[in-house]
Formats: C-alpha cells, sequence, structure tokens
C-alpha cells in the first residue's frame, strides 16, 4: 500500500465549529489523505513523514466547508426574471419557461450552480431538482455527473411533481410525472447514484416538490420508498402564507400538521425555508429532530417573510443554510448567506439577540451537516473527519482592520477563498477553480439561457 500523504497547513486563525466552539488564534492542521489527521495551537509537530506539501496560511481563516442545504441547479439559466413577484406569482410566472428544460440545459446550469457556489467555499453542495418534463434526458445524471466533475461532495434530492395545471396545480401538465413513474425514477435513481459510506462523494434523498405541486400519495409512498432505501427525505414546507392557506383549505390542517399525518416529521427529514411556523409547530420539528434549511436571500427576493430560526435553535431543531434556486437568489453563493442569516434574523423578533456571528458560521457548517445527515463526517474540523475545509483570505483591505476573524468572515464583505479542499483534494486555488473552466461555463449557460428563452417565447 502507499504510504499517507500529508498536507500541512500552519500560521493561520481556526474556527473548528466543534461542540465547543474551539479556536486557535494561531494554529495549524494536518490534512492525511482525506482525512483531519490532528489540530491545534502553533506549529504542526517536528518529525511528521510524507508530507508533500506545507501551507503558510498566515492572514488566514480556516473554517469546515460551507455546506448548502437547498437549491434548484435548473435555474441557473433563468435568472434575473420576475424580480418584483411574491412566490406564487413567480412560480406562475417562471413554470411555462422550466417546464422547458433538457439535458444540456440542466448539465450546463448545474455547471454553473456549482462552480459559484464553489469559488465561494462551499465543499459540499445539494440540488432539489423536480422538473422532469417528458422525454427531456437523464436530468439526474447531467445533474450528478456536474458535480463529480466540479469535484464537490454531493446530494440530489430527487424531486418530484404530479399535481399538475389540470388538478389545481402550478406546472404545465407535460411537465409533471405520473406517481408510479416518479416513484420508480426515484427508485432507481437511489440504486444507481447512492453511496452509503463515510467518505462518500454522492447521495441521494428522495424529494417530491412540495404541497401544492404533489398529491398526498406521492408524499406518503415517497416517504415510504425513501425509509425502505434507507436514504433521506426532504421537501418545501411553510415557505409563505399562501401555503399555509392552501393546505387547509384542501386538507384541513396546517403544513406541519399535514406532514407528520403523511409521515413526513424525523430525523431523517429536512424541508426547506419554514418561514411560517407558530409554537406548535416548533416544537414539532424539535420533538422529531426533522431539519430546516433557512434560505434568508431567497425569503426576502420573495417577499415570503423571516424564518424564526433564534427559536428553532433555542428549540434544537437542526438548521442548515440553503442558497435556494438562483432565480430567487440571482448571487448563486452560499457564504453571502452567513451575512444574510445574521442581519435578516436580527430584523425579527430579538433583535440584535437574534443571531451572533459564530451562530451564523454554525448554521453554514456544521448545521449543514446535521440536516444532511452527515454531521459524523463532515461540517466541523476534528481529527478524523473528512478534510473539506476553506482557507479564507482576511489580510486584505477588506477585513485587515476587524480584529476578530470570524467576525470579519460573517460580517464583512464577502473573504477571498485561497484555497478549498474537498476529501482532501484542493478545487480553488486564488478564487478560481481547479476543477472547471470558469470562462467556458458561462459562455455554456448564457448559450443555453438564450437558448430556452426562444423555446418558452415560441
Amino acid at each position: 500500500m502507499a504510504a499517507a500523504q500529508r498536507i500541512v497547513i500552519e500560521n493561520c486563525s481556526i474556527a473548528t465549529v466543534d461542540a465547543n466552539d474551539t479556536e486557535y488564534a494561531t494554529g495549524h492542521l494536518v490534512v492525511t489523505d482525506n482525512r483531519i489527521e490532528s489540530l491545534g495551537a502553533g506549529s504542526a509537530p517536528d518529525g511528521l513523514q510524507n508530507v508533500v506539501r506545507r501551507i503558510d496560511a498566515t492572514g488566514h481563516l480556516v473554517t469546515p466547508g460551507l455546506i448548502n442545504t437547498h437549491h434548484h441547479f435548473y435555474q441557473w439559466i433563468t435568472r434575473g426574471l420576475a424580480t418584483d413577484h411574491n412566490l406564487f406569482d413567480w412560480l406562475v410566472a417562471l413554470y411555462p419557461t422550466w417546464a422547458r428544460i433538457d439535458e444540456q440545459m440542466v448539465r450546463s446550469a448545474a455547471q454553473g450552480s456549482l462552480a459559484m457556489m464553489a469559488r465561494g467555499g462551499v465543499t459540499t453542495a445539494m440540488d432539489h431538482h423536480y422538473v422532469y418534463p417528458r422525454n427531456s434526458g437523464d436530468l439526474s445524471g447531467a445533474i450528478i455527473g456536474a458535480a463529480r466533475d466540479m469535484g464537490v461532495r454531493f446530494t440530489l434530492a430527487r424531486g418530484s411533481m404530479d399535481r399538475s395545471e389540470k388538478d389545481g396545480g402550478l406546472p404545465p401538465d407535460f411537465a409533471v410525472e405520473t406517481l408510479e413513474g416518479a416513484l420508480a425514477a426515484t427508485e432507481e435513481t437511489v440504486k444507481r447514484y447512492h453511496d452509503a459510506s463515510f467518505d462518500a462523494m454522492t447521495q441521494v434523498a428522495v424529494a417530491p416538490c412540495s404541497p401544492f405541486s404533489i398529491s398526498t400519495e406521492l408524499l406518503k409512498q415517497g416517504g415510504e420508498l425513501a425509509r425502505r432505501l434507507g436514504v433521506r427525505m426532504h421537501t418545501h414546507g411553510s415557505e409563505t402564507v399562501e401555503e399555509e392557506k392552501f393546505c387547509h383549505e384542501l386538507f384541513g390542517m396546517g403544513p406541519t400538521d399535514y406532514f407528520e399525518s403523511t409521515g413526513w416529521l424525523g430525523e431523517d427529514v429536512w424541508m426547506a425555508h419554514c418561514v411560517h411556523m407558530n409554537d406548535s409547530d416548533i416544537a414539532a420539528f424539535a420533538r422529531t429532530k426533522t431539519g430546516v434549511a433557512h434560505c434568508p436571500s431567497s425569503n426576502a427576493r420573495l417577499a415570503a417573510g423571516i424564518a424564526r430560526v433564534p427559536d428553532m435553535l433555542a428549540a434544537g431543531v437542526p438548521v442548515g443554510l440553503g442558497v435556494d434556486g438562483t432565480a430567487s437568489n440571482e448571487s448563486g453563493e452560499l457564504h453571502t448567506e452567513l451575512r444574510n442569516a445574521l442581519l435578516i434574523n436580527r430584523l425579527g423578533a430579538h433583535r440584535e439577540a437574534a443571531l451572533n456571528a459564530r451562530q451564523a458560521l454554525r448554521l453554514g457548517t456544521y448545521g449543514g451537516a446535521q440536516v444532511l445527515g452527515r454531521a459524523a463526517e463532515i461540517g466541523s474540523l476534528e481529527p478524523g473527519k473528512l478534510a473539506d475545509l476553506v482557507l479564507w483570505k482576511l489580510d486584505t483591505l477588506a477585513h485587515a482592520s476587524i480584529a476578530d476573524p470570524v467576525t470579519a468572515l460573517v460580517f464583512g464583505a464577502a473573504a477571498p477563498v485561497t484555497a478549498s479542499f474537498v476529501d482532501g483534494r484542493q478545487i480553488v486555488e486564488n478564487g478560481r477553480l481547479l476543477t472547471a473552466d470558469e470562462d467556458a461555463i458561462a459562455r455554456s449557460t448564457r448559450d443555453e439561457a438564450r437558448r430556452l428563452a426562444r423555446i418558452a417565447a415560441r
């Protein structure tokens, strides 16, 4: 067997985001192959064997890699549209366009979404893809292939819809699947791509879209399928007041009670948004350890409201951060969500006590690992965990006069990423991807956006 190879990172500040929020003002970190071997204050130990690289990280903060818990990659090629709409009007405006996507478009959009996140410190991404128009090609394979090529750890939440316009839903009829077709395709995707191992690069979750685009049977049977296959479950929940009204009118109960009645609360479940949650809803999520993907920029863009994140955290609800689809968060970056989560939550009832810088960083790292069911493997810098980590440059004009590095990262301008490692492999250097051609991706996404617009216009 080949000898283990070590990378040594020294002279940096370190925020481990472990259970004790351990930090080192000046410390070191040793990576052996794809694992964190050791870390601590001061210089690395003398006598380390097979050191293939030493990084002098003076002026940097090292954190766990950021973890995105909710996204819709395909929306990268429909950015900047319906910019003054609430959620339902936005969906009505965009579904006719989204219904025309194909495999080539989805691959390009996935590359754009992944590239933007990765160059900004995301090491684990997820995509909730639920639009599968007839004869559109292998969309799941295109998305997973893009993530694999980019070198990002990835969860595909294989979505589905079976409630179209003729059933009172929003999507066009040809853009939804049948109940049987959706379940069969989801099962095939899990069996083909899901890796349950500790260092898995690709995992799959079962993810019917939302209460107003799926039947109760798809929700129930989707949950049963996920638990039979041993994978996680994801959907949208309690995003808007209109959704709450819809659930009361159609099901005679609010979203959380509806989800519980269909088997969709539990420690293997996480939901996007959860903006309109009362005390009883939060208690139910806490009791069942159901996770939440908090998407502050998207919630603001669509005027959905402010999620009660401080109350969720106080109750013990697992909470991570999400970009959401880039048709409702045009920047497509997760590191800016650290700041936005903190600032937007301070507009709520808890005001300045809502979140602090370290809580925001935890949402974007360990909180995301909890939500994706991978807290034993990623989300904090600890010996034995996977080597997913980021070096943030904090000694430039934008941050140099802020003494505390975590405050600089969260409160300050978006910090440059000098290096990002996934599974011990460097994928970003000085803010540029090492695993993909950003300029080629930009051209491709522009071309595919224009092609989609032409097709939709016909």
